[in-house]
């Protein structure tokens, strides 16, 4: 999507897309959000905080619903070519990558009630709530690089998601640790596996984001990126996913 200093405010094309960009960045917004209440919320073993996540997906649940309503809208009205095509279709992208994070972060945030039954254990709460901020922080630079056209900053969010695998892997080991020391600690780590796994998933749809951004800005694809240890690889856990 263009800048705001690249276009013609006389154009009707023009003035679609920036109502586009702005319902793009206002739903960004909304999700980078979610994810910041959600990890608190299970750190603290807070209902009231996480059952304000769960009720604030269904806006961004309409509000991707809306991009990709306007983007149809759009795509009939001026049939755009090129870079503008380009543009539209990034956004449509975008939306359903945003809306999948806000699945996930709803989901950690229902995971917050079983927990608070569970046993504590040491250190969960602080490592979920880094390794959140880290997947917040890719989210955060990746809106701002993409409103800027900051085509570098995008570049450095596909690497510092290696750091995020990282994280995951890390908690992994610590949580089947717990696991193996002590059988009561089995189901809060299953649940805390299973947030670790969706965390690295939320990474991965900021980088999709991204690739869809440089492309949009170069009109090429990046090419293959580094990774960290997968979750995938390391152990397969049933009945996961960022359900609604």
């Amino acid at each position: 999507m263009r800048t705001m200093h690249e276009q013609d405010p006389s154009s009707a094309l023009d003035r679609d897309m920036d109502a586009l960009l702005t319902r793009i960045m206002t739903m960004g917004g909304l999700v980078e959000h979610a994810i910041a209440e959600a990890a608190p919320a299970l750190a603290a073993r807070d209902a009231e905080r996480a059952e304000a996540v769960i009720a604030a997906d269904a806006r961004i649940d309409a509000l991707e619903a809306a991009v990709q309503a306007d983007v149809m809208a759009l795509l009939a009205r001026h049939r755009p070519a090129g870079a503008d095509l380009r543009a539209a279709i990034a956004a449509m992208k975008m939306a359903a990558d945003l809306e999948r994070i806000a699945d996930y972060a709803k989901t950690l945030a229902k995971r917050v009630q079983v927990l608070s039954r569970a046993p504590v254990i040491d250190g969960a709460g602080a490592a979920i709530r880094r390794h959140a901020r880290a997947v917040q922080g890719l989210l955060r630079d990746a809106l701002d690089a993409h409103l800027r056209a900051d085509l570098a900053l995008l570049q450095d969010v596909l690497g510092r998601d290696v750091e995020v695998d990282q994280m995951t892997a890390a908690l992994f080991r610590q949580f089947l640790t717990h696991m193996m020391e002590d059988p009561r600690n089995i189901t809060p780590c299953m649940h805390y596996l299973f947030i670790v796994r969706n965390l690295e998933r939320m990474g991965d749809h900021v980088t999709e984001i991204c690739e869809q951004l440089i492309h949009l800005h170069t009109g090429t694809r990046p090419g293959a990126r580094p990774k960290g240890p997968s979750s995938a690889r390391l152990t397969v856990l049933p009945g996961d996913g960022g359900g609604r």
